[in-house]
């Protein structure tokens, strides 16, 4: 009986164990994060930020690298259409975003092919550096998410 009752705790204690840390919050996991946003969508652009803004609640350090289409958020004349069920847009969701640390940039490739400029960029984005960028995706601590 008492053998028994000794094997009942051990298996109670590892499926809390196991449990506890499938339950453990992404922070734990994953001390930076990396999104990569290329897409034109603003269904994939809005749930990219949403998943970005609640990384950073999480404690993850979140950096944004906006390429291709999704460079456009960073401009100040962008203005989409807000997405239900919250009635946000991308580009709004992106400066919460900022206001809470992260860090936005454009990729190299985007301004001079855009024919834009430094000052077409919302406050807070700035153009993001290839060697900055490849370091930060190499790092084992950061995880790398591409839309």
């Amino acid at each position: 009986m008492k053998h028994r009752i000794k094997q009942t705790v051990a298996a109670f204690i590892a499926a809390t164990a196991s449990a506890s840390a499938m339950a453990e919050p992404v922070s734990s996991k994953t001390e930076k994060a990396l999104f990569i946003l290329t897409s034109d969508s603003l269904q994939t652009q809005g749930m990219s930020m949403v998943l970005a803004n609640a990384m950073a609640k999480q404690g993850v350090q979140v950096n944004v690298l906006l390429c291709d289409k999704a460079g456009d958020l960073a401009l100040k004349t962008t203005t989409s259409a807000a997405l239900k069920p919250m009635g946000a847009t991308p580009e709004g969701l992106m400066m919460n975003l900022i206001k809470g640390g992260a860090q936005v940039k454009v990729c190299a490739l985007y301004l001079p092919n855009k024919g834009a400029s430094k000052e077409d960029l919302r406050d807070g984005i700035t153009v993001a550096s290839p060697p900055e960028m490849a370091a930060m995706m190499g790092q084992q601590e950061t995880k790398v998410i591409s839309n």
